[in-house]
């Protein structure tokens, strides 16, 4: 039976993501702060799937857990898909928050893929995956700290997946748009072509299965974003000024 580790797995993406690997008769585990929002979607008796309340910047808890996971039947498959975003979009950033978002959506990717590694190169075998944003593919406005991380969560896949292919481990970024997820229902503005999460799911893990190095969806979203990453600077920026599409607040 093979085996998937999941963080943030008992809300929006990676929920449906644990729900799509059960289906399909794998081990999963998943990790979150809150067991109560584990019990809700999962229940108390669920079968193949097991739970560990840890917070991924716990760099320890992380080690401990994914080893934990791992004894009997190994691991196949980690899927740092933990995150969070900005309380509202600003001109000014909330730095306690972006320091936050640091630990979560950067170092807890990183600590999660070293207790992966640990497991996965003695057996020469194994797939990362970290779950980005195609916000990461420009400096977004009123984003800052989220394109930031997301930019280097990319980077860092990249790299990783030059790196890690003598162990015969593959690593795959995943850059969704817009998705339904708790995550963006606080969005006050319009999300262009944005998909359900079980979709996202399916998505997801079909390139997972192809052991791509880079995925980026929805394919319209994904085009513009990537256009705007290669276009002068200068022009983007005119872009971005456009009220249309600056969504930060004073």
């Amino acid at each position: 039976m093979k085996s998937v580790f999941i963080t943030g797995g008992t809300t929006g993406i990676g929920l449906e993501l644990a729900r799509a690997y059960m289906s399909k008769g794998w081990r999963v585990g998943v990790c979150g702060r809150e067991l109560n929002k584990f019990e809700e979607n999962f229940g108390k008796g669920s079968h193949n799937i097991t739970f560990y309340q840890v917070d991924v910047s716990d760099r320890d808890g992380m080690k401990s857990s994914i080893l934990s996971f791992s004894q009997g039947d190994g691991l196949d498959l980690v899927i740092a898909n933990a995150g969070i975003s900005h309380k509202s979009k600003t001109k000014v950033p909330d730095f306690d928050w972006s320091y936050r978002m640091v630990h979560v959506n950067l170092l807890g990717v990183m600590y999660t893929f070293e207790a992966a590694l640990d497991l996965m190169i003695p057996r020469g075998k194994g797939h990362l995956v970290a779950i980005s944003s195609i916000a990461g593919y420009n400096g977004l406005p009123g984003v800052s700290a989220y394109s930031a991380t997301k930019a280097a969560v990319i980077k860092y896949c990249e790299s990783l997946h030059l790196d890690l292919r003598q162990f015969n481990i593959n690593v795959t970024s995943i850059c969704p748009g817009f998705v339904e997820t708790p995550l963006t229902a606080r969005n006050p503005h319009s999300m262009p072509f944005i998909i359900k999460a079980p979709k996202a799911a399916e998505l997801i893990v079909k390139a997972i299965e192809k052991k791509k190095m880079t995925y980026s969806f929805p394919f319209i979203l994904s085009g513009i974003v990537r256009v705007l990453s290669i276009i002068p600077r200068t022009w983007y920026r005119t872009f971005m000024n456009i009220k249309s599409f600056n969504y930060s607040k004073d």
